[in-house]
């Protein structure tokens, strides 16, 4: 009998667990860390976030491809998404479907020409980032899935307004909750289904990166509507 097929015998069952493992987190489900800063107040630096892969269909496993579409994304569905730019997994919140006609003026959305109501909540809120604690401005969004907490940074002033845009049936738009600091459908454009990978659901945990990654204890199953 070879060392090679002595090695299997021995360690096959673990080497079968590891590959369904794999499977299962490329094609139902698994937990995404958030790196940056573009989805405050909602996420933050540190955050892992679950993430259903069968929220709109079965794809071939480590692929895009889909073998059955059962749903569509929503306007307030955060999703994670592989950019057209560079192809790195990405986690934005969808703020048009195909078919919408939506523009932005002076931090205002608007869908179909109804503005997103909007309330300022907090003129100067500290939020954790990657690049140390910010205070920013945090406005709550009503929406019909539920009402969200988005950020301002008018230092960062990177695109408040943009004219109206109709988005093509089988893409979404989409944009971080920190609308200031976010690389999103503003500059990389709509988003074609086929590229989404899953609908982030919930904050599983978070880890601090200034204090060595050590769990947040506030920071728990949180949703991402309030």
């Amino acid at each position: 009998m070879s060392r090679l097929t002595q090695l299997w015998r021995q360690q096959k069952g673990l080497v079968l667990f590891i590959g369904l493992m794999l499977v299962f987190r490329s094609a139902a489900a698994d937990w995404n860390y958030v790196p940056s800063s573009s989805m405050n107040p909602t996420l933050w630096a540190g955050d892992r976030v679950v993430v259903n892969k069968l929220a709109y269909s079965l794809r071939v496993p480590f692929t895009l491809h889909q073998m059955v579409r059962w749903s569509e994304p929503a306007r307030g569905d955060v999703i994670t998404f592989d950019s057209p730019a560079d192809g790195v997994n990405l986690i934005k919140r969808v703020v048009a479907v195909g078919g919408d006609t939506v523009s932005m003026w002076d931090n205002v959305l608007s869908v179909n020409g109804t503005p997103v109501k909007r309330a300022l909540v907090e003129e100067s809120r500290p939020v954790p980032t990657e690049m140390g604690v910010l205070h920013e401005e945090i406005w709550r969004e009503h929406r019909d899935s539920g009402d969200i907490e988005v950020a301002r940074l008018p230092a960062f002033n990177r695109s408040t307004s943009f004219a109206p845009v109709t988005v093509p049936k089988g893409f979404v738009m989409v944009m971080g909750d920190n609308r200031d600091n976010s690389n999103d459908s503003r500059f990389i454009g709509f988003i074609d289904e086929n590229r989404i990978t899953g609908k982030a659901e919930r904050v599983v945990m978070s880890h601090d990166p200034s204090t060595l990654y050590l769990p947040r204890s506030d920071r728990w199953w949180l949703p991402l509507h309030l």
